[in-house]
C-alpha cells in the first residue's frame, strides 16, 4: 500500500478524468519518481501531509475551497474510485496552480508556522523538538513551492494521490 502523498504535473492536454488513466500516471518506481522530484516535475509528502494542510489552510482536511491556500495540499476537484474504500484523486487545473503557486511564493513561512505551531508541536515532541520540526514544515514548504512554481510555469495541472 501506498504511504505518501504524490503530487503530480501533467500538461493539461494529457489529463484524463479515468480513475485507470490516473492510477497508471503513479505505477512508476521510486527511482523514475525521485528523477521527477528533483526536477520538481512531482512531490512526495510523507504522513504529515494532513499537518501540512493544516500549516497552509489552518483545518484538516478543507474541501474543495476556491482559496489557494486551501488546495496546497488536499484541494482540488476529486475524481471518485469504483471501490468506494479507495481515497479519490484530486485534480488542480493549470489556473488553480498556477494561483497556489503564486500564493506560497508569496506567503511567509514564518506567520504560517506562528499560526500553527502551538497544535502541531505537541504532535512532534513539544517544544524541545521545536527546531527539527519547523525545519522539516519549512523544508518541505520549499519544495512544495519549487514543484507549483515549475508547474506554473509550464502551465501544467497537479493531479494528487492519496495514500490508500
Amino acid at each position: 500500500m501506498n504511504t505518501y502523498f504524490h503530487l503530480r504535473a501533467v500538461p493539461p492536454p494529457a489529463l484524463r478524468n479515468s480513475v485507470n488513466w490516473l492510477e497508471r500516471l503513479f505505477e512508476d518506481d521510486w527511482e523514475a519518481v525521485r528523477r521527477r522530484v528533483g526536477r520538481h516535475r512531482e512531490e512526495v509528502l510523507d504522513k504529515r501531509y494532513l499537518d501540512q494542510e493544516l500549516l497552509y489552510a489552518g483545518a484538516p482536511p478543507h474541501r474543495t475551497e476556491a482559496e489557494p491556500k486551501s488546495q496546497v495540499v488536499l484541494g482540488g476537484r476529486p475524481v471518485f474510485h469504483p471501490d468506494r474504500h479507495r481515497p479519490p484523486f484530486l485534480v488542480l487545473t493549470a489556473a488553480q496552480a498556477h494561483r497556489v503557486a503564486r500564493f506560497l511564493t508569496m506567503a511567509d513561512f514564518d506567520a504560517l508556522w506562528i499560526f500553527a505551531r502551538d497544535e502541531l508541536l505537541p504532535r512532534y515532541g513539544g517544544v524541545t523538538a521545536e527546531p527539527e520540526t519547523r525545519g522539516a514544515f519549512a523544508a518541505a514548504h520549499r519544495e512544495l513551492t519549487a514543484f507549483y512554481a515549475q508547474t506554473a510555469e509550464y502551465g501544467e495541472a497537479v493531479v494528487k494521490r492519496l495514500p490508500a
